[in-house]
């Protein structure tokens, strides 16, 4: 069996002072403003966006798996939506807009109530030259060992063929791909780890508890991948999520996903048919 499968797109406050012999005010760093029904905010947001894109790949993945398995079958990411150019590139750039706005919704949800740097989830520009590198590091620890995974999962016939790029060979191409790259680390870690966490533990929830969480929510919307996709991302969940509990810097995370996909869409795109294992 082959296919085309498509995936959907769509408290504490710490305290800080110095201290002085003279009298001077007591710096608090501001607390990420907790709104009155976090819960319903998390079901609104992810609503929205990646719930959806969760239920969507749950239902793929039952269909698949009944229908013979994943040995058989191709996953195609970002394919084109029409043979006319002007048309396909005004779907391409709807596509990436749709998955910008969730993003915009949960950052500007984290600012209501009072200015907060970076929203409260580390999204500002204070730190961009280290958390740069940061971000290349972590993409170079999760993206090289993923392609091991990926390669053991398709081996063991658990996991679709990864297609990392539908798009015809034109113009537009590369530019479209970087910015559905850009996009997918914009949606999924300002989502998935800097809102879901930060609500989450507003809700009195443990760390690791919402780090699982936010790891199995991860994992369910690649399930169109198969179970490979499904474990890959989960544990790239886990890695998140602790990084951002500790840090509460969300902006490598975004730089990491980045990378790691614009590596993925743009080297797939260029070297598929002229290197034989690709």
């Amino acid at each position: 069996m082959s296919g085309r499968l498509i995936p959907a797109k769509i408290g504490a406050v710490r305290h800080y002072a110095r201290v002085s012999t003279e009298t001077e005010p007591i710096v608090t760093e501001p607390a990420v403003p907790s709104p009155r029904h976090p819960g319903i905010e998390i079901l609104l947001v992810l609503g929205v966006s990646l719930g959806i894109s969760a239920i969507s790949s749950l239902i793929n993945f039952a269909d698949i798996q009944t229908r013979g398995g994943f040995r058989g079958a191709v996953a195609t990411l970002n394919p084109s939506e029409s043979p006319r150019a002007w048309v396909d590139l005004s779907y391409q750039v709807l596509g990436v807009l749709n998955g910008v706005i969730p993003a915009l919704l949960a950052l500007y949800l984290l600012s209501i109530g009072g200015h907060l740097p970076g929203f409260g989830i580390g999204m500002d520009r204070s730190r961009l030259r280290l958390e740069a590198l940061q971000g290349v590091g972590i993409a170079a620890l999760i993206g090289i060992p993923g392609l091991g995974l990926v390669a053991l999962a398709r081996y063991l016939g658990v996991n679709a063929e990864i297609s990392a790029s539908g798009l015809a060979d034109i113009w537009y191409r590369y530019p479209i791909l970087v910015l559905d790259a850009i996009q997918n680390g914009l949606l999924e870690e300002v989502v998935v780890i800097g809102f879901l966490l930060t609500r989450m533990r507003q809700l009195n929830w443990t760390p690791w508890k919402a780090i699982l969480i936010s790891a199995a929510v991860r994992g369910s919307y690649h399930t169109y991948q198969g179970l490979g996709g499904f474990l890959g991302n989960f544990v790239m969940g886990v890695l998140f999520g602790w990084w951002f509990t500790r840090t509460k810097r969300v902006l490598p995370l975004v730089i990491a996903h980045s990378v790691i996909d614009t590596v993925s869409f743009v080297g797939y795109a260029a070297l598929h048919g002229r290197v034989s294992w690709i």
